[in-house]
C-alpha cells in the first residue's frame, strides 16, 4: 500500500477524533446546574426525573430494558413504563411507592450539565429533604393539579427558602387528571402567591405538566395551548444561577499545606466565591497577616487568575502563618470573624439537643467546639408560626444561638454559602447531629472585658495554705454523695483545709431554683453549678459538688472548663436496687407511682463515668471509709 493511501486511510479517523475532542472540549465549558424535585407524597417527582431521562435520551438501551421490566413486577402504571423506577433505588421505596432517600442523578444536555436530587415528600423525612436542598440552585415543588396546595407544599416552600435557594418552578404536575384546564392551573398559582411573599425566592415560575404523559416536560404540549412560558428543561438550560458567587470578594478556605520540596510551600484549596490574580494583596484569617499571591499552581501549570470553584494551590510572597481550616480572603472586603452565632438549626438525630450542650463545630475546613446556647424559638413549618422551646427533636427547625471556644472566618449563609453553612457533630457518636445557617454573627458582648484584679488565685492559695481544687460527685440518688461529700468535708474542715460543698437540693433554692428536671433543665442545672464551681476554685477553695449529673456529656463540659489536675470525678456507685433501698428521701416511691416524672434511674437515665479518678462502692464501704478514701484523693493532688 502507497504512503498517500495510508494517509486517506487514517484521514476519517482523524476527523472522529477532532469531532471527539471538540465535544470533551464543549461539554468541559457547560455550567453545572443543581436542582431538587420536592413535594407532597406521590406527586410524581421522581416520575418527573425519569421522564426527563427518558425523553432526552439520556439514559442507554439495557437501562430502558430493565426498567421495562421492572415497570411489569413492582410498577404502578398497570405494565407500562414507570418512569420512577429510574430513581426509586431503594428496595422499600419501590415496595411502597415513595421516596426515602435522597436519589441523585447526574446528566447533561448540549447546553447545561445537571445534577439533580430526589427528595422524599414525608414529613419524617425533613432531614433528607434538607440535605437535598442545601445545593440546590433550583427548587421543582410539585404540585398534584388535582389536590392543590397542600402542607407539605408550605413546609418544602419554607426549607427551600430558608436554604437560600433562589429560583422555584412550580411545577403543576397531573394536568391530565383536570383536563388540562387553564383555570385550575391559574387558581393554584393564586393560592401560591401568598405563600410566595412570605419567603425570599428570586424567581418563581410556574409551569403545567404531566410527568406521566410528558406534557411541557421537554416538548411543548399541544394540550396547553394557552400556556406560553417555557418549558421544564428549557427553564433549567437557561436560568441564571450562582452568578453572585463569581462576583463576590476572594474567599479561599485552605484545606491542605502543600510542601512537596522544602523549596515549595503552597496553600491547596477550592475557590468558593470571587477570583484571585497574581500579584493580588489578600489577608489570612483569623491571624490577620497579609501577603500577595506570588503563584497560582494548577498541577504542573501556572495560572494568572484562578475563578470560583476552581481548584488550585495559590503561594504567597512571603511566610506567614497559615494552617489548614484559616481562609484567604480579599483585602479590600475581608469575610467576618466571629466566635458567637445567630442561626437556623435543622436538628438531624434522634437524640434530642439541648441549651448548653457541647458539640464539634464543621465550618468549610474548619473546626471547633461549640455550646447551643440558646434557642430563641422553633419554627412552625406548616404554618410558618413560631414557638418556644428548650430543646430540639428530630426534623425541628430552630432559629439559635451558638458559641464558639474560638474565632473562625465566617460569612451569613445568604451571601456565601460555603462560609455560612455548618454542621453540628456529637462528641461521643460522631455524628452529625444538625446542620445550620449563619445568619449574622453576636456582637452583645464586645463591650465586655475581663477585669483585671490585684489578688489573684495564686494568692489567695498561698493564705489558704493550699492549692483549690473541684471534686465533682456525681452517681444515683440515694448512692450516698451528699452523706460522703458531708463527711470528707468535716474531716477537711478539722485539719484546716478550707472548702465548700455544693449539694443538688441546696442549690435548688436559689441558684437553680427555675429549674425544673426534664433532659433540657438538666443540662442547664449541671452548667451553672459548673461555672459557679470554677468561681469558687478562684477563690482557693476545694469545692465538693454532690449532683447526680446523669449525662456524661455536661460532666465532661464541666471538667472541660478547668485546667488539667484541678478537676476530679468521683463515681459513688451504688446498685439501682441498693439505692431504691435506702430511698431516704421517698422519691424512688413516688417516681415509682408517677408523682416524679424524669427520675434518674426510672425514665431517665443515668451514664455511668468511663474514667473518673475515683470509684467509691457504697455498698462495700461504710460512710468513714468512703469518706477517708475521699479525702485521700483530695490531699494527694494539692501543696499544703
Amino acid at each position: 500500500m502507497k504512503s498517500s493511501d495510508i494517509s486517506q486511510t487514517n484521514a476519517p479517523n482523524k476527523d472522529v477524533q477532532a469531532r471527539v475532542d471538540a465535544y470533551i472540549d464543549n461539554q468541559a465549558q457547560l455550567d453545572l446546574l443543581r436542582f431538587i424535585t420536592c413535594g407532597s407524597v406521590d406527586d410524581g417527582k421522581s416520575t418527573l426525573i425519569g421522564r426527563m431521562l427518558f425523553e432526552a435520551q439520556l439514559i442507554f438501551e439495557d437501562q430502558v430494558t430493565s426498567l421495562q421490566s421492572d415497570s411489569k413486577k413492582v410498577g404502578t402504571q398497570g405494565g407500562d413504563i414507570d418512569f420512577a423506577l429510574l430513581v426509586d433505588g431503594l428496595a422499600a421505596e419501590r415496595e411502597q411507592g415513595i421516596t426515602i432517600d435522597v436519589a441523585y442523578r447526574f446528566f447533561n444536555t448540549d447546553r447545561r450539565k445537571f445534577i439533580v436530587a430526589d427528595t422524599p415528600g414525608h414529613e419524617q423525612y425533613t432531614r433528607n429533604m434538607v440535605t437535598g436542598a442545601s445545593t440546590a440552585d433550583v427548587a421543582i415543588i410539585l404540585v398534584d393539579a388535582s389536590q392543590g396546595i397542600l402542607t407539605q407544599t408550605r413546609r418544602h416552600s419554607f426549607i427551600t427558602s430558608l436554604l437560600g435557594t433562589q429560583h422555584v418552578v412550580l411545577a403543576v404536575n397531573k394536568m391530565d387528571l383536570v383536563d388540562y384546564s387553564n383555570q385550575v392551573f391559574d387558581e393554584i398559582c393564586a393560592a401560591y402567591e401568598p405563600l410566595q411573599s412570605q419567603l425570599q425566592f428570586k424567581s418563581v415560575t410556574a409551569i403545567p405538566l404531566s410527568a406521566l404523559k410528558g406534557d411541557n416536560v421537554i416538548e411543548r404540549s399541544r394540550n396547553t395551548t394557552w400556556y406560553q412560558g417555557p418549558t421544564l428543561l428549557g427553564f433549567l438550560e437557561t436560568v441564571e444561577v450562582r452568578q453572585s458567587l463569581h462576583d463576590h470578594p476572594f474567599r479561599f478556605p485552605v484545606q491542605w499545606v502543600n510542601r512537596p520540596t522544602s523549596n515549595f510551600r503552597g496553600f491547596s484549596g477550592t475557590v468558593i466565591a470571587g477570583e484571585i490574580q497574581q500579584g493580588d494583596e489578600v489577608i489570612a484569617l483569623p491571624s490577620g497577616q497579609t501577603a500577595k499571591i506570588e503563584e497560582i499552581v494548577l498541577f504542573e501549570d501556572k495560572l494568572d487568575k484562578a475563578l470560583t470553584d476552581q481548584a488550585v494551590t495559590l503561594t504567597l510572597d512571603k511566610e506567614i502563618d497559615l494552617s489548614r481550616g484559616d481562609l484567604i480572603s480579599s483585602i479590600e472586603q475581608p469575610c467576618g470573624v466571629s466566635d458567637q452565632f445567630e442561626a437556623e438549626l435543622v436538628w438531624m438525630d434522634a437524640d434530642e439537643g439541648y441549651v448548653g450542650r457541647n458539640y464539634h463545630f464543621q465550618l468549610a475546613s474548619n473546626a471547633a467546639n461549640a455550646t447551643l446556647s440558646e434557642i430563641k424559638y422553633k419554627y412552625d413549618i406548616n404554618s410558618l408560626e413560631y414557638f418556644s422551646g428548650k430543646s430540639l427533636e428530630l426534623n425541628e427547625i430552630a432559629r439559635v444561638q451558638i458559641r464558639l471556644d474560638k474565632k473562625l472566618p465566617f460569612e451569613p449563609y445568604d451571601e456565601c454559602p460555603s462560609l455560612g453553612a455548618f454542621v453540628l457533630v456529637d462528641r461521643y457518636s460522631n455524628a452529625t447531629v444538625a446542620a445550620g445557617m449563619i445568619r449574622y454573627e453576636l456582637r452583645r458582648a464586645s463591650n465586655i472585658h475581663k477585669q483585671s484584679l490585684s489578688v489573684d488565685r495564686e494568692s489567695r492559695e498561698k493564705l489558704a495554705g493550699h492549692k483549690g481544687k473541684v471534686i465533682w460527685l456525681t452517681g444515683l440518688s440515694g448512692a450516698g454523695k451528699s452523706t460522703i461529700a458531708n463527711a470528707a468535708e468535716t474531716v477537711l474542715h478539722a485539719q484546716g483545709f478550707r472548702t465548700y460543698i455544693l449539694d443538688g437540693d441546696n442549690v435548688r433554692h436559689g441558684l437553680t431554683k427555675d429549674l425544673g428536671f426534664t433532659v433540657a433543665d438538666r443540662v442547664e442545672n449541671i452548667r451553672r453549678i459548673a461555672e459557679v464551681a470554677k468561681l469558687f476554685l478562684d477563690a482557693g477553695v476545694i469545692v465538693l459538688t454532690s449532683f447526680i449529673s446523669p449525662f456524661r456529656a455536661e460532666r465532661d463540659m464541666a471538667r472541660g472548663l478547668f485546667d488539667q489536675g484541678d478537676f476530679m470525678e468521683v463515681f459513688i456507685d451504688a446498685s439501682l436496687d441498693v439505692a431504691e433501698t435506702r430511698d431516704p428521701k421517698g422519691l424512688y416511691k413516688k417516681a415509682r407511682s408517677g408523682e416524679l416524672p424524669n427520675f434518674t434511674g426510672i425514665d431517665s437515665d443515668y451514664e455511668v463515668p468511663e474514667s473518673p479518678e475515683l470509684i467509691l462502692k457504697t455498698d462495700e464501704l461504710s460512710i468513714t471509709e468512703a469518706a477517708d478514701k475521699l479525702v485521700d484523693l483530695i490531699k494527694s493532688g494539692i501543696d499544703r
